[in-house]
């Protein structure tokens, strides 16, 4: 009875703990998300008190809106940013790894960006991508290129120039977890191919990579999460423009519910947002036993 009466107090101490940590979860994710799918089947709007269940007419809506279609198109090239960042991230993990003068101070320096403020980091490349007397298109008129491109000023360009302020902000990142797998990698296994006589790319493709595939397919799961969630790089540069160029899906539920004031709208599309990240968390289950090498 003693034993029984001490766990049980511990139990308890253990409950006070986690206590807290769930009633925030209660009150910032449950309750909010329960309160947004209730609100899918409404018409709800700020501007409008008397709102009204109107069934899947919220969804209906959905695949019948251009700029939804729009959102979508724009959240696929941003996601380009992931892999490039990943193949960014391997290589210069694969240099780190060795023997280099000042690898501290490197690694420092390629993490840097992923630390830094939000805010900060959009100032910096708004600067650096300014058309007119910015440093990269003043570079290029240097090489030759009369007309450089407009980078977020341009509609054709503004998207793409958001991917690289994501892959440099990423890059740190990925390759800290990449240059912890490498130095879990058996130093016999590599210089046993070397003694075979592989060359180091054929090291790196049949050892390496399928010995930090784990790694990979980690940073690649949740890096697509991550950057579809992504919202205030895009909101800091160009708030979704210039003419709705850059509104990924994060940005159109931000700016349908704040901007349009339309709730229940913005309610069916956040839930399209959660289905589809649900989606690849279970590719990422079903995925890890077919695709990963240990």
């Amino acid at each position: 009875m003693k034993r029984r009466s001490w766990m049980d107090r511990q139990g308890w101490i253990g409950m006070t703990f986690i206590l807290p940590n769930m009633i925030g979860i209660l009150l910032f994710f449950i309750i909010p998300a329960i309160y947004s799918f209730v609100l899918m089947f409404t018409n709800y709007q700020f501007s409008n008190p008397n709102w009204q269940f109107t069934g899947l007419d919220n969804l209906k809506r959905l695949f019948h809106d251009d700029n939804f279609y729009a959102s979508i198109k724009y959240t696929v090239i941003f996601l380009i940013s992931v892999p490039v960042s990943m193949v960014l991230a391997f290589i210069v993990a694969l240099f780190l790894n060795r023997s280099v003068y000042l690898k501290g101070l490197l690694r420092g320096m390629f993490f840097l960006p992923y630390i830094s403020s939000g805010v900060a980091v959009a100032f910096v490349w708004m600067l650096l991508f300014q058309p007119s007397q910015g440093p990269i298109n003043e570079m290029l008129r240097w090489i030759g290129i009369t007309s450089p491109p407009g980078w977020f000023a341009d509609t054709e360009t503004a998207m793409y120039a958001i991917d690289i302020v994501q892959i440099w902000l990423m890059l740190g990142y990925n390759m800290i977890i990449y240059l912890a797998a490498l130095q879990e990698i058996s130093t016999e296994q590599l210089e046993a191919a070397r003694i075979d006589g592989a060359s180091t790319f054929k090291t790196t493709w049949k050892i390496v990579w399928p010995l930090v595939s784990p790694t990979t397919f980690l940073l690649m799961i949740t890096g697509l999460i991550m950057t579809m969630k992504s919202f205030s790089i895009i909101q800091a540069i160009t708030a979704g423009g210039p003419s709705g160029s850059t509104t990924v899906l994060s940005l159109f539920v931000y700016k349908t519910a704040f901007s349009y004031y339309d709730m229940g709208y913005a309610s069916a599309i956040s839930w399209f947002l959660f289905a589809v990240i649900l989606f690849i968390t279970v590719i990422q289950w079903i995925g890890q036993k077919r695709w990963v090498h240990y």
